[in-house]
């Protein structure tokens, strides 16, 4: 039997992927871009049994034990096991345990980083760890989770939209820089640890049905050309004002859509003011969001703590998060079970 243990990071877009060509496939509209995380990882171990049928899966929790996921997570991950064996040319059931170092379904990107994990844990496992970074990368993208394209990458990670008349093969992330190209660093702000209402599946769906949705889409090969231009150069005051135009226009579609969908709490116009008052006082912070009411504020090395000192001082922030960019996946030595 073959066990492999697999820590992948989350990612924060500075280009968004929001809205899909073919949702099933997890097939993006656009091209986007990403920083994988350092400290904000899920950790996933994969055990190959020597039998076929269902697999196990189970959450590890801190003190050592494990619990039960819903049913709903529950048959994603075995759909995407299922898929994993396709691919290997394997019938063995796998027992699967995964832990996140950071909240869950709150718009952190906990989806991407699990999904990465358990891609690269279970590949590992099934002795397909070596595969080539793109195929891994297309495969942790079929589990219905597109950003777990880029967390299989760390540094800077750009993931394009298929060139036309290309299939679904040709959908897969790639890194841009290394993470020691550039020394961002991620403060983020958590003003809520529960569950989103609306998950990030259903505001892809309905994305096109916002008014604004086409528009963003007109501007966003300038905004790219500006991100990898900011990226290759260490640009942050060119980098910022496109990471907040991107964060704004993910949250505008999403509040026009049909039904509208609403991320956003107090909590985030609380940081977002106290992130604009910084920069008034001489600070390179600048702010964007995924789909959930938690904000990440990019900045250099020498404003992290200030920043982070400005957010814990707000009453609408439970907590905060030092991250930064990070080098991408770990297989570990130590396992969850």
């Amino acid at each position: 039997m073959s066990k492999t243990t697999v820590s992948a990071p989350a990612n924060i877009a500075f280009i968004k992927y929001w809205g899909a060509s073919d949702l099933d496939r997890a097939i993006p509209m656009n091209p986007s871009i990403s920083m994988s995380l350092e400290h904000c990882v899920s950790k996933c171990t994969v055990e190959v049994l020597s039998h076929e049928g269902e697999d196990e899966v189970w959450l590890a929790e801190p003190d050592g034990g494990f619990g039960t996921p819903s049913p709903a997570f529950a048959q994603r991950v075995r759909d995407h096991l299922g898929r994993i064996r396709r691919w290997a040319g394997r019938e063995e059931a796998v027992r699967v345990a995964t832990r996140n170092s950071f909240p869950t379904a709150g718009g952190l990107a906990s989806s991407a980083s699990g999904f990465a994990a358990l891609t690269l844990a279970a590949a590992g496992a099934y002795g397909k760890g070596g595969a080539p970074p793109h195929e891994l990368s297309l495969l942790a993208r079929r589990s219905g989770s597109g950003s777990a394209a880029r967390s299989v990458f760390g540094g800077y990670v750009e993931w394009p939209r298929p060139k036309a008349g290309s299939g679904e093969e040709d959908s897969y992330a790639a890194p841009i820089a290394k993470a020691e190209h550039w020394d961002l660093h991620d403060v983020i702000a958590v003003v809520e640890i529960g569950p989103k209402t609306v998950s990030s599946l259903e505001g892809h769906r309905r994305a096109p049905t916002s008014p604004y949705y086409t528009k963003r889409q007109e501007l966003l090969p300038g905004r790219l050309d500006i991100v990898r231009r900011a990226i290759k150069e260490r640009d942050l005051a060119a980098l910022g004002p496109v990471l907040e135009e991107e964060a704004v226009d993910l949250h505008l579609i999403a509040m026009s859509s049909h039904p509208p969908v609403w991320y956003w709490s107090p909590g985030t116009i609380a940081v977002l003011r106290a992130v604009r008052e910084l920069r008034q006082e001489g600070l390179a912070a600048w702010t964007t969001m995924d789909a959930g009411a938690n904000v990440h504020v990019i900045c250099d090395a020498e404003s992290a703590d200030d920043v982070a000192d400005r957010l814990e001082s707000l009453p609408a922030v439970g907590f905060v998060i030092q991250d930064g960019v990070g080098g991408g996946p770990e297989t570990e030595t130590t396992h969850l079970f």
